[in-house]
């Protein structure tokens, strides 16, 4: 079965700075301001032309949920660094939790391996003489 191609797509950078700009709702003098606050870092061609992919699009459409928001770019920016951030530690928790279930289910494995059968006998151990003479008398 074929790799679908949307995830290549998504990250290609295809767009010129005028159509992202219109695909984004934003005036193309925007993407540089963006640009220059360090918001975005949209691709180059080997002319140095701006390219933008799908993901820069989203990237700029949250941008600009957070400005209506009433969030200056200062803002904007640590909103989408500690967006990243949480990105980063469920990521990260999610794989410990893997790795946590992977250790206990093999603990559960080798602790069925160590059950040895044991005499299915019922003692009570009321008195200890009388344990102990049984146990004597067996050997």
């Amino acid at each position: 079965m074929a790799e679908p191609a949307e995830p290549r797509t998504h990250v290609r950078a295809v767009y010129v700075i005028s159509v992202a700009a219109e695909l984004a709702g934003v005036h193309p003098q925007t993407l540089r301001i963006y640009e220059r606050k360090g918001l975005l870092e949209p691709a180059r061609t080997s002319g140095g032309s701006r390219r933008y992919s799908e993901a820069d699009i989203q990237h700029l459409r949250r941008i600009q949920s957070l400005t209506e928001e009433g969030l200056n770019l200062v803002g904007v920016k640590r909103v989408l660094e500690l967006e990243a951030r949480v990105a980063e530690l469920e990521a990260e928790l999610a794989r410990v939790r893997l790795e946590a279930a992977d250790a206990v289910a093999a603990a559960h494995r080798s602790y069925r391996r160590d059950i040895v059968p044991v005499r299915q006998a019922v003692t009570r151990y009321d008195d200890a003489a009388q344990v102990l003479r049984r146990l004597a008398g067996q050997q």
